[in-house]
């Protein structure tokens, strides 16, 4: 079933939300990641909200970081508005780098992974106002105007990449 969601919503995706380049960056066969600190992803802190998966409302948060650790929260709402699907997200500093480490919960909290099993991104390149994990993006939408808008996106093993364009939430 979780296969299948996800494979429909990679489907839905690229039907709905052209991409005209490749946002996400895969890193080499055992590549080692840059160093990196929780304080150069300062300006991801917020409440942003945009167009989802098929069109459909989508919201992520990031708090400030508590240690070396920034907590965040994703949510796919359906066309009608009910919750479709979130993540709980994690990017921590280890070893001198950053890693991003979600799962995923349906509607009614059940996760998708095992109990003890996590989705982990590690850090392929970090910019001014960019950080790209292998497979996954996040971005300023422009560069020279943090916390004006955030680009995600997510390279699904299916192929393509699920992209999302967020702008400040109202309470923001």
């Amino acid at each position: 079933m979780r296969l299948f969601l996800v494979a429909t919503l990679a489907a839905i995706s690229m039907q709905s939300m052209p991409v005209s380049a490749q946002e996400t960056r895969i890193g080499e066969e055992g590549f080692e990641s840059p160093s990196a600190t929780i304080a150069q992803m300062q300006w991801l802190v917020g409440q942003w909200s945009g167009d989802g998966i098929g069109g459909a409302p989508a919201m992520e948060s990031w708090l400030p970081p508590t240690g070396n650790t920034m907590v965040g929260t994703f949510v796919q709402r359906t066309a009608d508005g009910a919750i479709q699907f979130t993540e709980h997200l994690y990017l921590m500093e280890e070893e001198g780098t950053l890693v991003l480490r979600l799962k995923h919960f349906n509607a009614d909290l059940t996760g998708w992974e095992e109990k003890d099993k996590m989705l982990t991104f590690r850090l392929v390149a970090i910019e001014p106002c960019a950080a790209y994990f292998n497979a996954l993006t996040l971005r300023c939408a422009d560069p020279d105007k943090p916390g004006e808008g955030l680009v995600a996106a997510v390279r699904m093993t299916s192929g393509g990449e699920l992209l999302f364009r967020f702008e400040p939430a109202a309470s923001n």
